[in-house]
């Protein structure tokens, strides 16, 4: 009985220094799961005793979370006075390790110093996701690791879905992201030197045009049926080719396709189409051109003209691979190594452009930029910093093992980030007014941070406070809390209108429930934007965004678009007007 009721007192130990050095190091609020974690990684010997772990830690962990920031502090240095110096040692070796970790990225094969070219190659037609960021940081981490060069080349050889304001997102979003690519240019520059290439494989007998329906040629290549016109003689290829190009040929009545293998297990090389004609205005050409090459053309070409050493690009194109190396192959060209990894998807959420698409034109987001996106711009408008993108990305490194991070990872990195640099402001949601008789007034002077020297402000406080309904709901009469940072008050009365208090003495205040509070004679109106998961299953989330409304302490009302602040107890957020946030995670 004694063994057990020690060991139980030494996990409750524990427990305690572990759950305030959570607590102190994200900004006053402990996780329980960290918490849990750490006791059992420290000490593995208790994995079999879980159960009892997890309620201790708990109990703890409660305790703790009840308490303002600068009582965790001070109770933390009074029973641990050791635990945090260990704690910053124990977080720079881990810090040190990762940071190896993440940056390392392996090696490339056949790379040489001073020669590698990466590429990132997106279409504009629709915002960067963060799809799209790994590709490009994959591409330029490379380019650095071995003094080479990185381009960034628009693949925009599609009118159909491309405008000019999705190159001006892109190119906005590399700027956000501080990723400088050594060359930007467009694929549809070289649209005259496509057509010698098309013309080049039509002559070595390696392209032929064809007139079949759309709905024919997709039943043949299905069923693995050579079309008529593959014997069509080169003359004759090049007399429709040249119809095609005199726009003497209409939308759907002539593409030319690559003589590939009707009969090959991968459909991708059954004789697919290189180019068609597309109709509509380009957004940087105009109606220059009416003949169009597909990406499986333009593609290698690109990446063979450009000098590209390693072609890095995410795995679903694995089957297309083949047909790659065909056309450079058929060509002549010298051929780049294809670097493939996984693509990047987050837990409850999607990164197809299409469905981002729909999303928007059906009115359940608000753009491009709404905070449940995917997209850098929906990051970034819900405070998430570039360089926590970055070591997400490449935390993950470039295996074609499939994943689906969640959330959590993400945020915690951006956790990491914010801290430090997140000023600390008083924030209510829904108040409920808790009075505390005969109390004279109060100057409270607080922090902007616990830790750094971020400023201070002063309140006066005459006793007339807004708390979170929330709490209020947990009272009852005779129940004894502390405001944060000011005193100890024990309950008279409740009713519906607010809550009647009284002052009592200080002593034991560590060991009293915490008030969050903010001053009735001085506050803002704020509401804050809180996201959930975007979709359920495959649907889109009807409750993927609320509104949180409240009060905040009267300096927030001076914050400004593109603050990044802590409200205590409530999380990190972005302002992004006055008297509005959005939160960007606990």
């Amino acid at each position: 009985m004694s063994a057990v009721e020690t060991s139980e007192t030494q996990i409750s130990k524990l427990a305690r220094k572990l759950a305030l050095l959570n607590s102190t190091e994200h900004g006053g609020r402990a996780s329980l799961g960290s918490v849990i974690g750490r006791i059992l990684a420290e000490k593995p010997e208790l994995k079999d005793r879980a159960t009892v772990v997890s309620r201790i830690a708990s109990q703890e962990t409660n305790f703790v979370n009840s308490l303002t920031l600068e009582d965790q502090l001070h109770l933390l240095e009074q029973e641990f006075p050791s635990a945090r110096e260990e704690n910053i040692l124990r977080k720079k070796e881990i810090s040190r390790r990762d940071s190896e970790k993440i940056f390392a990225l392996p090696e490339l094969e056949g790379a040489a110093r001073g020669e590698v070219i990466t590429r990132f190659p997106p279409e504009p037609n629709g915002f960067m996701h963060i799809g799209h960021a790994k590709a490009a940081i994959i591409g330029s981490e490379y380019a650095k690791m071995y003094e080479g060069q990185f381009i960034f080349r628009f693949d925009d050889t599609n009118p159909v879905a491309e405008k000019k304001e999705y190159y001006e997102a892109f190119l906005s979003a590399f700027d956000w992201l501080e990723i400088k690519p050594n060359k930007v240019r467009n694929a549809s520059d070289d649209m005259e030197k496509f057509y010698q290439f098309a013309e080049k494989l039509i002559r070595t007998n390696h392209a032929f045009v064809c007139t079949c329906s759309q709905k024919d040629i997709r039943d043949a290549r299905a069923k693995g049926i050579a079309c008529i016109h593959r014997s069509n003689t080169t003359e004759s290829n090049l007399k429709i080719w040249g119809e095609m190009l005199q726009r003497k040929k209409r939308k759907n009545e002539a593409v030319l396709r690559f003589l590939g293998n009707m009969q090959s297990k991968n459909t991708t090389m059954r004789d697919p189409v290189l180019f068609r004609i597309v109709e509509d205005a380009h957004p940087v050409q105009g109606t220059k051109y009416w003949v169009w090459p597909t990406y499986d053309f333009d593609g290698p070409v690109e990446d063979s003209l450009d000098g590209v050493t390693h072609a890095m690009r995410s795995k679903e194109y694995e089957q297309r691979d083949e047909l790659y190396y065909a056309v450079l192959a058929a060509l002549g060209l010298r051929q780049p190594r294809i670097v493939e990894f996984s693509r990047l998807s987050l837990e409850n959420t999607t990164v197809s452009k299409r469905s981002l698409k729909r999303l928007i034109e059906e009115g359940k987001v608000e753009g491009w930029d709404d905070p449940r996106l995917p997209t850098i711009f929906g990051l970034r408008k819900r405070g998430f910093q570039p360089q926590a993108i970055k070591e997400f990305i490449l935390s993950m490194g470039v295996s074609k093992a499939e994943t689906e991070p969640t959330w959590d990872l993400l945020e915690s990195i951006n956790r990491k980030l914010l801290d430090p640099l997140a000023r600390r402001f008083f924030f209510v949601p829904q108040p409920m007014q808790l009075e505390v008789q005969g109390s004279p007034e109060v100057e409270v002077t607080l922090r902007y941070h616990p830790e750094k020297d971020l400023g201070e402000r002063m309140i006066h406080t005459k006793g007339r406070f807004w708390i979170p309904l929330e709490d209020s709901r947990q009272m009852k009469v005779g129940s004894k809390v502390r405001l944060i940072e000011t005193y100890n008050v024990v309950i008279n009365r409740i009713e519906k209108e607010g809550i009647l208090a009284s002052r009592i003495p200080d002593e034991d205040f560590t060991l009293l429930p915490k008030l969050q509070w903010v001053n009735a004679d001085g506050t803002v109106p704020f509401s804050v934007i809180v996201t959930g998961p975007l979709l359920k299953g495959e649907e889109f989330n009807p409750e993927s965004l609320k509104k949180v409304s409240g009060l905040a302490e009267y300096s927030a009302g001076f914050l400004g678009e593109g603050d990044i602040i802590q409200f205590v107890r409530f999380g990190f957020c972005r302002v992004e007007c006055k008297g509005r946030a959005i939160l960007a995670h606990r």
